[in-house]
């Protein structure tokens, strides 16, 4: 059962991953990003070259979360080639580091606009489609921080991904009676194997930082950075994302978990997510509308093609 998969993002890290695994597993899967022609052009060569090797479909596609020409031109070009999209998986985000006051208002509005503003921009283009074929999947991409262990010198990243997550929550309800369903993919946090924290941005105010780091215990941001490292096992395979996206498409629709987990450092999210998901499911269940738990789905939920999504 072949399906067609936008994953935004995907350049590199989970995105990647996630493209790749849905490729191999027999999908037509679009790595979108930006920059094809340029600061991506050698990530369009290795997607080639990588679906050349293992025989499946994977396609590079042009897409900036954060322009909405460009992502109606993205998807209008994937319904044209495949005439449906039945899977998105909402992965394009960005990262920073170091103390809260030093970011600019600025810098957290553009930080905001990726992580969240990012994923309406793309629903706005894709969900038209899903919502006429009356199937289809959402996949967001989470993170612990939004229920878990807060470290410090995250957090504008992490108010961006408890936006996100907050806005994931909403639209499952809302997208359920339309027979188009959602699970949330939660990662912890992985400190090597992806390039978060290396292409994490910095504060662009120099003089506040610099007071932080002055009135910090000497070495405070790199002894926070090696306690986190710490925590994450040797072992923990970022990798494992891409393959839980992989089981969730394959669920039949109707039975797909709401959240799932991949936090090698068990940083308590799951406990936590797992209170605030039922305290949720009981509010729906007394204000008389437990149906939006799960997609309305007939016997059989065909998408476009026929094939069940």
């Amino acid at each position: 059962m072949s399906l067609i998969a936008l994953v935004t993002g995907a350049s590199s890290g989970f995105g990647q991953m996630i493209a790749r695994d849905l490729a191999r597993a027999g999908h037509v899967a679009y790595a979108s990003m930006r920059g094809l022609k340029g600061k991506n052009a050698d990530k369009v060569h290795d997607n080639a070259e990588f679906a050349k090797e293992h025989g499946v479909d994977l396609r590079s596609i042009e897409l900036d979360v954060q322009d909405e020409v460009s992502i109606a031109t993205a998807v209008q070009q994937i319904v044209d080639e495949q005439g449906r999209i039945d899977v998105l998986v909402q992965n394009a985000g960005h990262m920073v580091f170091g103390p809260a006051e030093a970011f600019t208002p600025e810098q957290l509005a553009q930080l905001y606009d990726i992580n969240v503003l990012g994923t309406q921009r793309v629903n706005r283009a894709v969900l038209p489609h899903m919502r006429r074929a009356k199937s289809g999947l959402l996949v967001w991409v989470s993170s612990s921080s939004v229920a878990g262990g807060v470290p410090p010198l995250l957090g504008p990243y992490f108010a961006a991904k408890a936006g996100m997550d907050a806005l994931a929550v909403c639209y499952a309800k809302e997208l359920a009676p339309l027979g188009i369903e959602t699970s949330i993919v939660v990662p912890g946090a992985f400190t090597s194997g992806t390039n978060h924290f290396a292409n994490a941005g910095q504060p662009h105010d120099d003089a506040i930082a610099t007071a932080y780091a002055e009135a910090w215990p000497i070495g405070f941001a790199d002894r926070m950075q090696s306690a986190l490292n710490s925590t994450v096992p040797d072992d923990a395979d970022p990798s494992e994302v891409g393959r839980a996206v992989v089981n969730l498409v394959a669920i039949p629709c109707g039975k797909r978990p709401l959240r799932i987990h991949i936090d090698p450092a068990s940083d308590g999210a799951a406990v936590t997510f797992a209170v605030m998901d039922r305290v949720r499911e009981q509010f729906l269940d007394r204000i008389s509308f437990p149906e939006l738990m799960h997609p309305a789905v007939p016997d059989l939920h065909s998408g476009a093609d026929g094939k069940e999504i």
